[in-house]
């Protein structure tokens, strides 16, 4: 099994420089292999991203937004599909299987249901328990500032610091500063909803 996370970039043609979030996006997506076979930009703000460990994808989602959100004004739409991967192309936009179908047709969903991010996997009865934590979970995540999703991602790819070595990576001026935006954040509660989802996602791909 594999997960396939499809998404687009919302508010990006308002923006004129456009590095300052490929850039860093490109980065994430490098992790998980080279372009255009594991992952792939297309359209200028939209991409597919393959992940060979599904346990490991909802991280990588929330990776992307806070790495998106960081950037004043803008936002991303992402949904993970989990499946059986049939056919292996030489870009991922040819790739088939039930993953790539579940992450596409969640994403074209999630306008109408004014949702931005979604999960689809082979499990209905973990489908409707993840489906309700991520419209909870979307609450803080919609509304995390510039500054909240700087520390969300710091948190997210530093997780064996401590909370003053991130106040420094950042140029904060103290501990408290990460604590604050952490709570505001609701990084604790997002982050124990990543660890039900990958430990699920674990026990149920190695069975």
């Amino acid at each position: 099994m594999v997960a396939v996370i499809t998404g687009d970039i919302i508010n990006s043609r308002t923006r004129a420089n456009q590095d300052a979030w490929m850039k860093p996006l490109k980065r994430i997506f490098s992790k998980y292999g080279k372009m255009p076979a594991t992952w792939e930009i297309f359209r200028g703000d939209s991409f597919q991203l393959e992940i060979s460990d599904p346990s490991k994808a909802l991280l990588t989602a929330l990776e992307i937004k806070a790495t998106i959100k960081s950037q004043e004004g803008l936002d991303v739409r992402m949904s993970i599909g989990i499946g059986e991967k049939n056919y292996t192309a030489k870009r991922i936009t040819e790739s088939n299987g039930q993953a790539f179908i579940a992450s596409g047709e969640a994403f074209n969903q999630l306008p109408q249901q004014k949702r931005t991010l979604a999960i689809v996997t082979p499990w209905a009865a973990f489908n409707e328990a993840i489906d309700v934590m991520l419209r909870l979970a979307a609450i803080p995540m919609d509304k995390w500032t510039p500054l909240m999703a700087e520390i969300v991602k710091a948190s997210i790819e530093n997780p064996n610091s401590i909370q003053s070595d991130i106040a420094s990576k950042l140029k904060r001026k103290s501990q408290s500063d990460i604590s604050i935006g952490r709570r505001r954040a609701a990084y604790d509660e997002i982050m124990a909803m990543e660890s039900y989802f990958r430990s699920y996602i674990h026990k149920m791909t190695l069975t």
